[in-house]
């Protein structure tokens, strides 16, 4: 059994919205069973935490950015030392530094779509909270 604090009554949201089989009513679809200022609250709340996530992967981004410079220099380094000294080592050497300069360039992308998905979302949150107080 839950804590007093904890109990809460959850209700089935029917794809309808009409009410549950239990008789309780529910939210539309898509919607929150929420009355305005429990959802602006939350959109609020959201919104929040949707920046620090931005500010973070900005950050991150910020630091791929630099060990990507770094690493397709070192690349670009040992794929002429590697054309110059016509070695097998040579070349090994440049493979493994072009995989790694493919890797962070591979993160990269993926950082770089997090921070447009999170921006999307957040877009979409504003423009709930804009449409809640007009």
């Amino acid at each position: 059994m839950r804590p007093a604090s904890c109990q809460h009554r959850v209700a089935a949201v029917q794809p309808d919205g009409g009410p549950s089989r239990r008789g309780v009513p529910t939210a539309a679809p898509g919607r929150s069973y929420a009355g305005p200022v429990a959802s602006r609250h939350l959109v609020e709340r959201r919104l929040t935490a949707l920046g620090e996530r931005l500010r973070g992967l900005r950050a991150e981004l910020a630091v791929t950015d630099e060990q990507l410079q770094v690493l397709a220099e070192e690349a670009g380094d040992l794929h002429l030392r590697s054309l110059v000294s016509e070695t097998p080592m040579a070349e090994r050497d440049h493979r493994d530094a072009e995989r790694h300069a493919e890797a962070m360039r591979r993160h990269r992308s993926e950082v770089h779509a997090e921070i447009e998905r999170v921006e999307a979302e957040q877009d979409q949150l504003l423009d709930r909270l804009l449409e809640a107080q007009g």
